[in-house]
């Protein structure tokens, strides 16, 4: 969405690819528009993450660019299991104002330029801030991603910052490898406004993106209000020649709440809205490069502001402007 830290997103990464994945390692969707569309990339955040379990620096991505949709056609899914069992999950039980589990999440902070990688790659807007304004439960039983108008204080790569927002992963935390990953997310709405849900390899710091593969769970951009994005990136297949599908839900995506997930197993994987399979890839889809998604992959949910894939932003655009997540639950399939 992607929508990233360090060499590496998306997401979750457009512009210099070939110089940024020089950039030494040090934490953004599906995921989140703009001039001439370049490769997405990730990058390592170099200072520790706000609620980072560990000291070693926690990756942060955004998602990477996905082209503009097209019609696709609703695939045939790969083998469906005949049940899922429910794993491990996250409710977002907590007090209101209070930051979302440590156990599981990571926050991200900054713009990217201590990274070598200003506005994350994508020459996205925000910066990403720590405080219960930008990231925090409501109290509800949700977390809560508030884009809002920067007060100027803060620098970012183009000056003044103009706008700060969220952006949490949960590296070292929970990553797994095949399963039903699914959320349930209300986006937000208007030009500019780049929500995604989306994951990475856990093996980044070893191989930068797109080595280490990233999976859109969800993108969804207020230029393209009613469709909902779902994109592999890899070796091969990156940026806006990865491979992508789309839906169209014929209304806008941001007027409810929607569960967005996809199915991952050796045989491939299938996005789907609401239960509804819209995409599938395969090992058989990557006729340029590698398939890089039998491995673990850790979660990044993030609302990134303009970028490549984000486009122009509305000057007019009505802010505050939150992303609700009511849940991520992981699924193991039952034979």
């Amino acid at each position: 969405m992607v929508r990233m830290e360090p060499p590496l997103r998306s997401s979750r990464t457009r512009r210099g690819l070939t110089s940024l994945l020089l950039v030494v390692l040090t934490s953004g969707c599906a995921a989140n528009a703009s001039p001439s569309p370049s490769p997405a990339v990730a990058a390592v955040s170099a200072q520790p993450s706000v609620l980072q379990a560990s000291p070693s620096p926690a990756a942060t991505a955004i998602p990477m660019l996905t082209p503009e949709p097209t019609p696709t056609p609703h695939p045939a899914p790969t083998a469906t299991p005949s049940a899922w069992n429910l794993t491990w999950s996250d409710e977002f039980d907590g007090a209101a104002g209070s930051p979302p589990n440590a156990a599981n999440w990571n926050i991200n902070t900054g713009d990217g330029s201590g990274q070598g990688l200003p506005g994350w790659g994508n020459q996205e807007r925000e910066t990403y801030a720590a405080d219960p304004g930008a990231i925090s439960l409501d109290g509800k039983g949700h977390l809560v991603i508030t884009v809002r108008k920067a007060d100027g204080s803060q620098p970012c790569y183009y000056g003044p910052c103009e706008y700060t927002s969220g952006k949490i992963d949960s590296r070292k935390l929970k990553e797994v490898q095949y399963g039903k990953v699914e959320a349930r997310i209300k986006v937000p709405a208007g030009f500019g406004i780049w929500p995604a849900f989306w994951m990475l390899g856990n093996d980044i710091y070893t191989k930068p993106w797109p080595a280490c593969g990233e999976i859109d769970v969800m993108e969804n951009v207020g230029r393209w209000p009613n469709t909902v994005l779902g994109t592999l990136h890899g070796p091969g297949y990156y940026g806006s020649s990865g491979l992508s599908g789309q839906i169209d839900l014929k209304k806008p995506v941001a007027a409810a709440f929607h569960t967005f997930a996809v199915e991952w197993s050796p045989a491939g994987i299938v996005w789907t809205v609401d239960g509804v399979a819209y995409h599938h890839a395969t090992s058989d889809d990557v006729r340029a490069g590698t398939w890089v998604f039998d491995h673990p992959f850790y979660f990044v949910l993030n609302v990134a502001v303009g970028g490549n894939l984000g486009g122009l932003v509305d000057p007019k655009l009505p802010l505050p402007a939150s992303m609700t997540v009511d849940y991520v639950r992981i699924y193991e399939a039952v034979p």
